[in-house]
């Protein structure tokens, strides 16, 4: 039987290249984003988006959680709210939002796969960027816990927690913030997205059978727990 993946934050980075390696994984797949380019527009921070999708594309076997923003580069102390909402909208509800509308079709088939790409910085904190790391982390805390609740139905649920990648996401981040990601990554290289989507083409088989709720690290080295 063949699957059926949608990907949001499809267009381009992370998302395109798990869009791709899924198709040659014999997936059909539906990106989703709010840049030109995607199968289908998506606003992950707009709940009527996100079901208006569902309504659109029908039930699928697999959910990537891509779509995602870097959020303000600076102190704490610094960080304007709505800025901060921005982020946790898009990084965390956005998350939520597709989760809540796609898992129950899932679980009523009695199989899926839901991969939510969160980061190092959820686990580290990296300093400067408060809102991507916090909103990361709830994305794990997230997976964690809807891995759980879906433990019996055949849906797995898992994350991602790559280091600094080198996608258009990170095109506009503070330059001294990726040369730390860097400096603290023992192959001192950022990672490629071809090289995530390697770890979601996994994620989102059959291969994975006795793993949910699980963060997986693709961090060159850099993760320590």
């Amino acid at each position: 039987m063949g699957r059926r993946a949608v990907v949001t934050g499809g267009a381009s980075g992370i998302g395109a290249a798990c869009a791709e390696r899924l198709r040659a994984d014999g997936v059909e797949v539906v990106t989703a984003d709010i840049a030109a380019g995607a199968d289908q527009r998506l606003d992950v921070r707009d709940p009527e988006s996100v079901t208006g999708l569902f309504d659109r594309i029908g039930p699928v076997d697999i959910l990537i959680n891509s779509a995602g923003v870097v959020g303000p580069s600076a102190p704490l102390v610094e960080v304007d709210l709505d800025d901060w909402r921005r982020t946790f909208a898009i990084n965390t509800e956005g998350t939520f939002l597709t989760c809540k509308t796609f898992a129950p079709a899932m679980c009523e088939r009695g199989w899926g796969r839901i991969v939510n790409l969160a980061s190092i910085a959820a686990k580290d904190g990296n300093p400067l960027q408060s809102a991507y790391s916090a909103s990361k982390a709830a994305v794990i805390a997230l997976t964690k816990s809807l891995g759980k609740e879906l433990a019996t139905t055949g849906v797995l649920v898992n994350a991602i927690a790559p280091a600094a990648v080198a996608s258009p996401m990170n095109a506009d981040t503070d330059p001294e913030i990726l040369e730390r990601s860097q400096a603290l990554t023992p192959m001192r290289r950022m990672g490629r997205p071809e090289e995530i989507a390697e770890l979601v083409s996994w994620l989102s088989s059959s291969a994975v059978s006795f793993s949910t709720g699980a963060v997986y690290d693709a961090s060159g080295g850099r993760a320590s727990y």
